[in-house]
């Protein structure tokens, strides 16, 4: 690792791009976050697929700057990146209710003793 931060910036043309010292662990955890690679002339250039949306952006980025903070890496991210609470999208809670499906019925022809 290096003591250099791994920048996570929205570049000039609007794409959520990363720049520094990016090893092949950091590699595959912002490949995980659903950053893509492409090799170029002067090394790899590491972004987030265009055109999904700043929020989803946004979450993908601070979901990798938190991965990699959490593996020890130094991480500069842009605050323009930094999700609102109120625009975070989370899983709808889900509530369990007993169906026709998921209730037990008794088995056909065993008779029930009554309880006592």
């Amino acid at each position: 690792m290096s003591d250099e931060a791994i920048h996570i910036t929205r570049g000039l043309g609007g794409e959520v791009e990363v720049d520094g010292p990016v090893d092949a662990f950091a590699a595959r955890v912002l490949a995980r976050a659903g950053f893509d690679t492409y090799p170029t002339l002067r090394g790899v250039w590491i972004r987030l697929p265009f055109d999904l949306g700043h929020t989803w952006e946004n979450e993908h980025a601070t979901c990798a700057a938190e991965m990699l903070t959490a593996a020890l890496y130094s991480v500069d991210l842009d605050p323009d990146l930094c999700p609102t609470p109120a625009a975070v999208s989370a899983p709808p809670t889900l509530r369990r209710t007993k169906t026709a499906m998921t209730a037990q019925p008794s088995p056909a022809g065993t008779p029930q003793r009554p309880r006592r």
